[in-house]
């Protein structure tokens, strides 16, 4: 690293809805606040279903021309093509994304304390001493930078965190967009043992447009086409093609001397559906007044920043991450015939009524308990318990 630095407070690594919403929340202060973006155009490329529940309208004011449609069912289809339709009053947006990382960009980009540095990437950094205080040194492809934090918010594959020996288990996503004549209220999920870790998507742009993915381990290309054929649309009729990687199992350590990490960077992605908005948002106003207490007691030790930021993060999304993954462990080693039963047990025990009473995309621990309570989904669980005996232990360490 040479010695010719440049100064700022703060360092976000990452100019997506992470980084941007929050440099948005700290845009009121005083602090000098550089945004290190390895991509040309704030946005792109595109990587997401865009399906986010009403309580992204909640936690931030959004226009309304980032809303594209809202979904009224979701339609949850079984390996053998059984399927369950659920409705409530959650009806989720279907965003345009890369206008929702915009939105907070274009809010910030003109103040005069933050600089945005595109096409530009994060290389490595180290902390170096200043009157017995920690700074970090932080080397991009273009400069190098001297600041009191430095913020991680560079997605699934982060080097920030890489750097601080975090790694992410990564599962492998496909999804092209379509012209077609599918159900515009409708999300349709595919489950399969074929890709057994999630699930395969239609989900609803509007004007007749559709997103249709799948995420999964690799061989994604190939699964990816047995599952086009399997709902009858050809890879030629796309619009476009777009690959992303999404973060999966539980929320990572968040706390280090002078770094916090934030997003997928920080594993804040729900297992279930491998949606993260909601919970980031949540975790970023978290991360917000941390950082300002940081700057405002000179504090920025491990200590500090978990006190401050890890552990309300952990009770405020961990719990629910937790039940999210908890899920997806059960869905991932249901056989065909699980599956088969589970429906029948859901259509002919009103479960479905549950689930639409008390279902939530984000915090999904409420639904859970009420669902235990069924006798049939109780002796269900019994008997999946028997044939998997090592998921009672995954759960009580994961539930406790």
């Amino acid at each position: 690293m040479g010695s010719n630095f440049e100064y700022f407070d703060i360092c976000i690594i990452g100019g997506s809805i992470a980084g941007n919403y929050l440099c948005y929340l700290l845009a009121n202060t005083n602090l000098k606040i550089s945004i290190i973006e390895e991509h040309q155009q704030i946005g792109l490329p595109f990587q997401c279903a865009g399906i986010v529940s009403q309580k992204l309208a909640k936690i931030t004011q959004i226009p309304k021309e980032i809303i594209l449609n809202r979904v009224k069912i979701a339609k949850i289809i079984s390996p053998s093509g059984k399927l369950i339709k659920l409705s409530g009053d959650e009806h989720p947006f279907i965003i345009d994304r890369v206008g929702l990382d915009k939105y907070f960009y274009d809010k910030i980009k003109d103040n005069p304390n933050i600089v945005y540095f595109l096409g530009e990437k994060f290389k490595t950094f180290k902390y170096i001493n200043k009157s017995s205080k920690k700074h970090i040194v932080i080397e991009t492809s273009k400069r190098v930078i001297k600041a009191k934090m430095l913020i991680g918010c560079d997605g699934p594959l982060s080097l920030v965190g890489k750097h601080l020996d975090i790694q992410n288990e990564i599962l492998y996503a496909m999804q092209i967009r379509v012209k077609g004549k599918f159900d515009e209220n409708e999300a349709v999920l595919y489950f399969n043992q074929k890709w057994k870790e999630f699930f395969g998507w239609i989900v609803p742009e509007g004007n007749n447009v559709y997103r249709i993915g799948l995420a999964t381990l690799a061989p994604i290309k190939r699964k990816f086409s047995y599952f086009l054929k399997k709902i009858g649309v050809k890879l030629e009729q796309k619009i476009d093609l777009q690959g992303g990687l999404i973060p999966f199992g539980l929320m990572n350590k968040l706390a280090f001397n002078n770094i916090l990490l934030l997003g997928d960077a920080a594993g804040q992605v729900k297992a279930t559906t491998g949606g993260g908005i909601i919970m980031l948002l949540t975790a970023a106003k978290l991360a917000s007044n941390c950082i300002k207490l940081c700057f405002k007691e000179n504090d920025f030790s491990k200590s500090f920043i978990k006190k401050n930021y890890e552990k309300p993060c952990q009770f405020s999304i961990g719990k629910e991450l937790k039940t999210h993954y908890l899920i997806r462990l059960i869905l991932e080693r249901f056989s065909n015939k699980d599956f088969e039963t589970f429906f029948k047990v859901i259509k002919t025990h009103h479960i479905e009524n549950l689930i639409s009473i008390y279902g939530d995309m984000d915090f999904p621990t409420k639904m859970l308990i009420e669902i235990i309570k069924n006798p049939m989904v109780l002796k269900f669980l019994f008997q999946f318990v028997i044939k998997n005996p090592f998921m009672l232990f995954k759960a009580l360490r994961l539930l406790k």
